[in-house]
């Protein structure tokens, strides 16, 4: 299998006479021979939020123009989508399901490392999930979460006299509709997740509805993962019901997906693009760390 160093010296390879290094092929190459492989469309959504963090190389609103771009022309029915996010926002995640099942009847989602927050709730789109034993999903933890937990504590904590006055700095930032806005955010996250599941990945399922729901809400359990950074690993995600398979099983998918990530990476570490969305037919949406504030 091409591990991270030897996809860094292929890449180093591409140089000739002090050239620069050609990243974009050695991925493209490795993306083309995926979809030789499996006969499926191929899609790349990757960002370096790892290399470079950053708030804006989450799944935002400009990303529905990338999907755009890339699923030009790109035949389906099946589509094969390789996640590396860190998650964003819910309602783009939305967006880019609905846009996605618009075009293909089949889709997995090919985690190479991580796909956490939105980015899983992405992956709960899908028909099915395919991950190595080093490939993680992740909680989906809002904000809202902890306003609606802090403020709970307050009113119990408050009705004692003496901690009233402790709380009120805190109490005095709530505007009158915070808290309904927090319980819309939560409630929306659930729903779709819980949507996604029942149209698709448990859409056989007999007792879909129940399973669904089960997974959307334990998705969303704060105190059940304690931090929103929580690796959740396969085998605890197929015990809850999701369709997850084993990358191994195919050691050729594995090898080039690997393959593909591994390639991105390093683009993201010796280049400034902070984001890629990709096809295998070289069709690309890049975005660099010098355009992200």
């Amino acid at each position: 299998m091409p591990i991270w160093s030897e996809i860094l010296k292929e890449l180093a390879d591409t140089s000739e006479d002090g050239q620069l290094v050609n990243f974009d092929n050695v991925r493209r190459r490795y993306l083309f021979d995926l979809n030789l492989h499996t006969g499926r469309s191929v899609i790349l959504y990757a960002s370096a939020w790892l290399q470079k963090p950053s708030h804006a190389q989450g799944i935002h609103d400009e990303d529905i123009q990338a999907f755009m771009e890339v699923c030009y022309e790109l035949p389906g029915p099946n589509l094969d989508l390789i996640l590396h996010s860190p998650g964003g926002s819910a309602e783009t995640a939305e967006a880019i399901v609905l846009y996605l099942r618009s075009r293909y009847d089949h889709i997995r989602v090919l985690v190479p490392q991580q796909a956490m927050s939105a980015a899983t709730m992405l992956a709960c789109a899908a028909d099915e999930i395919v991950m190595g034993g080093h490939s993680f999903l992740g909680p989906r933890w809002i904000p809202a979460l902890d306003v609606l937990d802090q403020f709970s504590r307050a009113v119990k904590e408050c009705q004692e006299p003496g901690k009233l006055t402790a709380w009120q700095p805190m109490l005095s930032q709530y505007g009158p509709d915070l808290l309904s806005q927090c319980e819309s955010a939560v409630q929306l996250s659930q729903d779709l997740v819980g949507t996604w599941l029942q149209q698709y990945m448990l859409k056989y399922d007999g007792q879909k509805r129940e399973k669904a729901k089960a997974i959307s809400t334990w998705l969303a359990n704060r105190k059940e993962f304690l931090s929103h950074g929580r690796h959740i690993g396969r085998d605890t995600l197929q015990a809850k019901g999701l369709v997850v398979r084993k990358l191994e099983t195919d050691h050729t998918l594995q090898d080039l997906c690997l393959s593909v990530f591994h390639a991105a990476t390093h683009l993201f570490t010796r280049t400034p693009v902070a984001k890629v969305i990709e096809n295998h037919m070289g069709r690309a949406f890049m975005k660099h760390s010098a355009s992200i504030p």
